[in-house]
């Protein structure tokens, strides 16, 4: 039995609320269980060095918690003057996920960046920003498209990401944190919605596991992102 009664291929509650930053051009706040994160997407007209002058543009991320986020009070990493090296991986593995499905060349030479706030971590904090990102990425192009700043869409696939993991010797979907502090074996999984895999984070941690637990896992994080998917674009058609 899971801790939280569900069954080994059901996710949490997924709701994803959109305009919730009043001046962002696309902002997204995304629950999955207990887990909230907001998604805001800001678009600068320039690029950084290393792309001025090409014609492309670029997406990036950055990732932070709220001091009580979790159960007790972290230090804002504003005030310890670095971030986390968690922090770092995370907002990198954010932007690779976007990055692979836009076209920076039909894009042109601006920047996106994805600002993901944990409010209230309960797990899988990098897979709801992954999701929830996507969306307000898709709501910022659809703003500049509408004021003819873009004539064509550079999204070409939608992103969703979500966790699995092997608890009491089970492969489960969508680990909360009860879940994840106790798993054997916990993987992260970034899919496309045409079937395509961006990116897999696994690692054994009690125990390992042999490639039939591996299938069944990337079967249940299809499972949970056809889930995502279904939300994302209600949520992109109804904003």
């Amino acid at each position: 039995m899971r801790p939280s009664g569900r069954a080994a291929d059901i996710t949490r509650a997924i709701s994803i609320e959109t305009g919730f930053a009043h001046h962002a051009e696309g902002s997204a706040l995304i629950r999955m269980g207990r887990t909230e994160v907001l998604c805001t997407a800001s678009v600068e007209g320039r690029v950084p060095g290393f792309l001025r002058n090409s014609g492309q543009g670029w997406v990036t991320a950055e990732y932070g918690m709220l001091p009580r986020a979790t159960h007790t009070r972290g230090d804002r990493e504003a005030a310890r003057g670095k971030q986390s090296g968690r922090s770092q991986e995370i907002q990198r593995l954010i932007g690779r996920s976007l990055r692979a499905v836009v076209d920076r060349a039909a894009l042109g030479e601006m920047t996106i960046t994805l600002d993901c706030d944990v409010l209230n971590a309960d797990g899988g904090t990098r897979c709801a920003a992954i999701s929830g990102a996507f969306v307000a990425l898709s709501l910022a192009i659809k703003h500049l498209r509408a004021k003819n700043v873009l004539k064509t869409d550079p999204v070409t696939g939608q992103v969703a990401a979500i966790s699995c993991g092997i608890f009491n010797g089970t492969p489960v979907l969508d680990l909360d944190y009860a879940e994840d502090s106790a798993a054997e074996a916990d993987a992260n999984f970034v899919l496309t919605a045409a079937g395509g895999i961006i990116e897999i984070q696994a690692t054994a941690e009690r125990a390992t596991f042999d490639e039939a637990q591996f299938g069944k896992l990337l079967g249940l994080a299809r499972t949970g992102t056809a889930a995502l998917f279904a939300a994302q674009a209600a949520a992109i058609m109804k904003a």
